[in-house]
Parts: C-alpha cells; structure tokens; sequence
C-alpha cells in the first residue's frame, strides 16, 4: 500500500539534546577506520582552528537517523519498518560537530513516492545546537521494499 502523499511537509518534534563527548568522537573515528587527529587530540584540533576535538563528518548520523524513528513510528503514515532498508544519506554543513555541542534534530518528510511497489521517503534532518546555531542537514532516503509475491 503506498503511503500517504499528504505527509510531505510534516515536520516532528525537535530531539531532546544529544551532547557529543569527546570519548564518542573517538570510538567512531577509530569505528570508521578515520586517523586524522583532529577526531582524537585536542591539540590537533586546536591547531587547525577548532576549540575541541570535531567529529568526523557521518557522526550525525546516529543521531539523525534516531531522530527519523520519529517518522517511521507515526502510526498514520503506516510504513512497514520491518521492509525498510537504507537507501541513502547526505550531509550539508554550516560547521563541523565539535566535543561539547548539544545537539537536537528536527526531522521533516520532505518527499514520499512509489516505485516498483517500493514505498520510497525522504527525510531532512535539521541539526542545531543549543544556541540555535545550525549546525548541519542531513537527508536520509529510505526504502520499504514491496512484498514478496507468493
């Protein structure tokens, strides 16, 4: 069953504040096999201009995408969870994550289409910090693969 077109342009709820540590910056440098020293040593990061260590540029994700479970559990949007797949993800960047942000997202649908019985929908997510300050977009795309015919 296709979902409802009528979604486009909802938006949810901000996010409660994420704060980034330091600690979790780096198990996701060394996660994603990044080296680079502004992810793990201050000094590095204050070298290049940052006050603290920044996050590699896919960090967002984990929040982000936690934040689009808001979408996906709206139970008037009716998308079956259970054959979504992950489709796709792009960042666009005011400035990079830094240790010490307090970050909340507010996740809108910004597309909802069908193709080949594939249920397909597209999510921006806004990340600010606790000032206010954009911080940066991320779009997920996900896929709800069609049922298997009998």
């Amino acid at each position: 069953m296709a979902l409802d077109q009528s979604f486009v342009g909802r938006s949810y709820p901000p996010t409660d504040p994420y704060e980034v540590g330091r600690e979790k910056i780096r198990e996701f440098a060394d996660a994603v096999g990044d080296t680079n020293p502004v992810y793990t040593d201050p000094e590095a990061a204050k070298a290049y201009g940052h006050s603290d260590v920044i996050a590699p540029p896919t960090f967002v994700f984990a929040i982000t995408f936690k934040a689009a479970g808001q979408v996906v559990a709206d139970p008037q949007l009716g998308l079956d969870y259970s054959r979504v797949v992950h489709g796709d993800q792009k960042f666009a960047y005011s400035r990079p994550v830094r240790a010490g942000d307090r970050l909340s997202v507010t996740s809108t649908i910004e597309a909802v289409k069908s193709l080949a019985g594939n249920d397909i929908i597209d999510i921006r997510g806004e990340v600010h910090d606790e000032t206010g300050e954009h911080v940066v977009t991320a779009w997920t795309k996900l896929v709800s693969r069609a049922p298997e015919e009998a």
